[in-house]
C-alpha cells in the first residue's frame, strides 16, 4: 500500500514533468485530473479561459476517475499556478471527496514566480493552516536546471 498519492492537472507538461519527477524518488501512486471540457492550451484563449475560471472558482465536471483515498495518508496535490491560485480541476476533486485525516504536501509550477499564493489559497480550500512540504518551481520542464532538482530532492526528502 502507497502511503502517498500525487492528485495533479497538467495544461502544458510542467506539472506532469514535476510529478514524475516526484514519482521517481518517492513511493507513490498517481491520479491525473482530466477536464471533460479540455482548456485551450495556447494563445489569448489560454490565459482568458483559465484565469477566468480560476478566478471564479469554476468546478469543471471531469473524467469519470477511481481512486479508494481509504488506502492513502498523504495527498500531494499539484498543480499549474493560474491568476495566482490552483487549477480548477482540483478544486472539483475538492468538492468530490473527503479527505478528513489526511496529510498534505503541495506543489505548483508557473511562469512567473513564487507560488505562495497558489499554496494559501488551496490551503484555505482545505480548511488546514500547514502542510508537510510545499515545492515551487518555474516552468521546469522547459528551463532545466540543478536548482529545481535540488528543490525536487528536499521537498521528497521532507515527506519521506
Amino acid at each position: 500500500m502507497a502511503k502517498n498519492l500525487i492528485v495533479y492537472y497538467s495544461l502544458e507538461g510542467n506539472t506532469e514533468w514535476t510529478v514524475q519527477e516526484i514519482a521517481k524518488r518517492i513511493d507513490t501512486d498517481l491520479l491525473r485530473l482530466v477536464p471533460k471540457k479540455a482548456y485551450p492550451d495556447s494563445g489569448f484563449k489560454k490565459f482568458f479561459w483559465g484565469g477566468k475560471s480560476a478566478t471564479m472558482k469554476e468546478q469543471p465536471e471531469l473524467v469519470p476517475y477511481q481512486v479508494d483515498l481509504s488506502q492513502y495518508q498523504r495527498i500531494i496535490f499539484a498543480t499549474p499556478v493560474w491568476a495566482g491560485t490552483f487549477a480548477p480541476p482540483l478544486r472539483t476533486f475538492l468538492k468530490e471527496n473527503d479527505l478528513t485525516g489526511k496529510r498534505y504536501a503541495l506543489a505548483a509550477c508557473s511562469s512567473g514566480g513564487n507560488a505562495q499564493g497558489c499554496f494559501k489559497k488551496l490551503m484555505t480550500e482545505l480548511h488546514i493552516s500547514g502542510v508537510d512540504a510545499t515545492l515551487s518551481l518555474i516552468d521546469p520542464k522547459d528551463k532545466p536546471s540543478a536548482e529545481n532538482q535540488e528543490r525536487i530532492d528536499d521537498f521528497c526528502e521532507k515527506i519521506q
